[in-house]
């Protein structure tokens, strides 16, 4: 083999470990988009809705009816999920980005937005939490083998992470064309949605390349059989999670920034772009980790250390000692994401993933709707460092929990 050809083949073996299929590349490339997006406007929209003339409240208001509308997304995907291909529900979710990005780029009175946010796909947190997740996730388990599950999620994660690293440098674009152009700083955000719009055609031109099931070699798949009690327990236990981390979403971390310390939506762009950076090492960094510790102790023993450092960052005097703290706790808070979800999909049967991948994500979507909200109904009150304080003690809390409950718990497969 030449000098070339081998550096193919493990330029190759980067991008897709062996025991991967290739189908999953257009569902890596589209989860680059939407992450390109989700970087943005999770830095944009409370900057944006602020311009409307909006208040702290309503920011989080929206962010809550984003996240309780796609939770009622995700259960209609596990209720249908067995009935329809995910190549034609992956195409009908694009298509609902685009009408979520047009929404809002021309809407300017709350109730209608309110509306777009509960059946739209925005994304105001760090994670994807819309009804392509169990969709996209259940297809990944499906290509890959059980050796190269964990590595398969760990890229999928990473490319998520850097595109919204990517795309959170992108919150500055705004600025430069208000400041370089005849046009007011609100009306170049409402560029950016169209931008959002646009996007969600592309995916949907993309997804058309995925291959159509074969009937005949298609798996019977259940709604959920005998991993039922493994997959509400987890379930619940994600709930907290998901539910202090709605405390903290990236739109109401980028509003704390922006009211605590004056922070403009380019400089906190670029501060989660850093951030982005350092999710994007430690989703690389999970794989051999989980291989010498396990996968539910990765999630545990990189998760408590990044809540200590958010709880710190709560009472942080200045704003270099609070940037300097939310970066240490980004380098570890994401490493439980691929961890988590090879771990999900590892203790179901085969006929049970798009089920499971579902149900787990139901209640985090839930309760995760809760939160922001609450978030930004106690900025308004003045108790600023609330949220990220609550996060913290309950994520550790969430930890302690999860590890307890399944440590004695072994894969299927």
């Amino acid at each position: 083999m030449s000098a070339r050809a081998t550096f193919r083949t493990k330029l190759a073996s980067l991008v897709l470990p062996p025991g991967i299929d290739a189908s999953v590349k257009p569902l890596l490339v589209g989860r680059a988009l939407r992450g390109l997006c989700d970087g943005y406007v999770a830095v944009l929209l409370p900057a944006y809705l602020l311009g409307l003339g909006f208040g702290q409240f309503s920011v989080g208001l929206i962010s809550s009816v984003t996240l309780i509308g796609s939770a009622l997304g995700t259960i209609l995907v596990g209720l249908v999920g067995s009935r329809f291909s995910q190549r034609r529900l992956l195409m009908l979710a694009a298509v609902l980005m685009a009408a979520t990005g047009l929404g809002f780029a021309v809407l300017t009175s709350l109730w209608p937005l309110l509306i777009v946010a509960f059946v739209g796909t925005l994304n105001p947190s760090s994670g994807d939490v819309s009804v392509f997740l169990p969709l996209e996730q259940a297809r990944l388990a499906d290509a890959a083998t059980p050796e190269a599950r964990t590595a398969l999620f760990a890229r999928y994660s990473l490319v998520g992470a850097f595109s919204a690293a990517i795309g959170a440098l992108a919150a500055a674009l705004p600025a430069w064309i208000s400041a370089h152009a005849d046009v007011s700083f609100l009306a170049a955000m409402r560029w950016m949605f169209v931008i959002y719009a646009l996007t969600g055609i592309a995916l949907w031109a993309l997804y058309t390349r995925l291959p159509k099931p074969h009937p005949q070699s298609t798996a019977p798949t259940t709604p959920l059989g005998p991993s039922r009690h493994i997959v509400i327990r987890l379930a619940m236990l994600f709930s907290i999670d998901a539910f202090a981390g709605g405390l903290v979403v990236n739109a109401l971390l980028s509003l704390w920034l922006m009211q605590r310390f004056g922070m403009s939506p380019g400089a906190a762009g670029q501060f989660f772009f850093w951030a982005g950076l350092l999710t994007t090492a430690s989703q690389l960094a999970a794989v051999p980790l989980a291989r010498k510790i396990g996968l539910l102790n990765t999630m545990v023993f990189t998760h408590i250390p990044s809540s200590a450092f958010l709880i710190a960052a709560a009472f942080a005097p200045s704003l270099a000692l609070t940037l300097l703290l939310l970066l240490a706790r980004s380098a570890l808070s994401q490493m439980d994401v691929p961890t988590r979800t090879a771990f999900v999909m590892a203790v179901v049967t085969p006929a049970e993933r798009t089920a499971a991948a579902s149900l787990t994500a139901v209640p985090r979507s839930l309760a995760a709707a809760v939160s922001p909200v609450l978030a930004g109904g106690l900025m308004a009150m003045g108790w600023i460092g609330a949220p990220p304080l609550a996060c913290g003690v309950l994520k550790i809390g969430y930890d302690l929990a999860i590890l307890t409950a399944f440590r004695r718990i072994k894969p299927l497969n």
